[in-house]
């Protein structure tokens, strides 16, 4: 059986509370956003899955962790959100300037299943 779509009001929010989660610097307040069984694909993981992409909360858990103890100036400044029925963008600059785009697709119960950190590319 198929899902009902996300309200995009409840996706704008979710983009807005990612952003505010980051910022705290508080992991399990950004991992609360996140399903169990939860993937992640960034330029930054093949230093630890040649794949790209980490699977499983714990995972997640296990590199943020780290890259936020090695970047305790870390901040982001949102820029704009788009959605679809399933998923939410988050466009951002971070606190070293760059502007990255965070895809985020949603499972059934509203909790980040799936993501991927999009850089420009120069």
């Amino acid at each position: 059986m198929a899902s009902l779509p996300h309200d995009a009001a409840d996706l704008a929010a979710l983009g807005r509370e990612w952003i505010s989660a980051w910022n705290s610097h508080d992991l399990e307040r950004v991992l609360a956003m996140y399903a169990e069984d939860s993937e992640m694909t960034s330029d930054g993981i093949p230093a630890l899955d040649a794949s790209g992409t980490l699977r499983g909360k714990d995972s997640l858990r296990a590199y943020w962790s780290l890259a936020l103890q090695r970047l305790p100036g870390l901040r982001f400044e949102l820029i704009d959100i788009f959605v679809s029925p399933d998923s939410v963008i988050v466009l951002y600059q971070n606190d070293r300037g760059a502007k990255l785009c965070e895809y985020l697709r949603l499972n059934d119960e509203g909790k980040i299943r799936q993501g991927s950190a999009n850089h420009l590319v120069h």
